[in-house]
């Protein structure tokens, strides 16, 4: 696999990438990650007119897919005799990273926007990990970082251009498509959320062959894959408030944004109160308690299915459930939308084949 960063361009990373990738990183990751289950529900079905699948990676180790491709990175750099790791993040990659160095007994440096949510910096520090924090932009966490390994001789564990880290986060479109195929069904698409831009990448790989569309999910304030497909490549998006803190980088990665397909890849955005709006259904119809960045990619494929041309079958990459619990009591103050109630129709049901 290609070292991104040490004298490999993105484009000679992409060339070297495929799905081979995605499933070798199935095999190393075997026992250390949860095989998570697809959540059906009868009464989503109904309310959108096609069947989602919902990979509920909200329940994987340290609540979010990110501690795939992490676990992945880390343990090579281990083997390689790294000295310790460094990575900056909006919050559910440095939980993973922090999580998979405490694995290795390596020191990990954490690097947070300064307003990072109080569940996910907890989370971090529960782990082990030091945390600095630096601005609420992505630029000035990546100087921070390189200055921490310039510093200390650690390895950087970068979120998105990592091809590691991007074929780990590929193993859980890949379990998705797998589990759907055991009961006989092929997905038209599959929806992730989209940031930084990883989820999506893994997911290009790990469809490719299968006849099924990927599509990205962004929120409309921070919609840094969308400008990048205007511009012809990542561009630096003026990085406005979003509920879905995890969604926040206001650039693409590199790595992503190519291996995306930017030419063909279609990717929605979603304003704040679909996302909070689908956070509430997710939670009311398929019993699933996931962060905005999930909710993102469902409100997304909500609309998605009741388009023309959508098919039948839906796959929702649900990627955490590292929400604040203030958020969750927020929502839960107010009555539950009609036919969303619990306990009026709901039928929930986990699919882990």
């Amino acid at each position: 696999m290609p070292e991104y960063g040490k004298g490999t361009s993105a484009g000679t990373a992409v060339a070297e990438l495929g799905r081979a990738d995605v499933d070798d990183a199935l095999v190393r990751l075997a026992g250390k990650v949860l095989r998570t289950p697809v959540i059906r529900s009868e009464q989503l079905d109904a309310a959108c007119g096609a069947r989602l699948w919902l990979k509920a990676e909200n329940l994987q180790h340290g609540g979010s897919f990110k501690v795939r491709g992490a676990l992945l990175a880390v343990e090579h750099l281990a083997a390689a005799g790294s000295r310790g790791v460094v990575a900056q993040s909006t919050g559910n990659h440095a939980i993973a990273v922090a999580l998979a160095a405490r694995a290795h007994a390596l020191p990990a440096l954490i690097v947070l926007p300064d307003d990072a949510p109080g569940t996910k910096v907890r989370r971090i520090r529960e782990a082990g990990a030091h945390v600095t924090f630096a601005g609420t932009a992505l630029a000035e966490r990546t100087a921070v970082v390189a200055e921490l390994r310039e510093r200390h001789g650690y390895d950087v564990v970068d979120p998105y251009n990592d091809p590691r880290v991007v074929a780990g986060q590929g193993t859980a479109t890949a379990e998705l498509l797998s589990q759907t195929a055991a009961q006989g069904v092929r997905l038209d698409s599959i929806v992730v959320p989209v940031g930084g831009g990883s989820a999506l990448a893994g997911a290009c790989l790990a469809a490719a062959g299968h006849g099924t569309r990927v599509m990205g999910a962004e929120p409309e304030n921070v919609p840094a894959f969308t400008a990048a497909q205007r511009a012809g490549g990542p561009v630096t998006v003026p990085a406005r408030h979003t509920v879905a803190d995890g969604l926040r980088p206001d650039r693409i990665g590199d790595l992503p944004y190519a291996l995306a397909r930017p030419d063909s890849t279609r990717v929605l955005t979603v304003g704040e109160s679909a996302i909070t709006d689908a956070l509430q259904t997710a939670l009311w119809l398929a019993r699933l308690l996931v962060e905005p960045a999930a909710a993102t990619a469902l409100a997304a494929a909500l609309v998605h299915a009741r388009e023309a041309g959508a098919g039948t079958d839906i796959g929702v990459l649900l990627t955490g459930g590292n929400v604040e619990p203030a958020l969750v009591m927020r929502l839960l103050a107010h009555t539950a939308p009609a036919g969303r109630r619990p306990g009026r129709g709901t039928d929930a049901g986990a699919l882990s084949a």
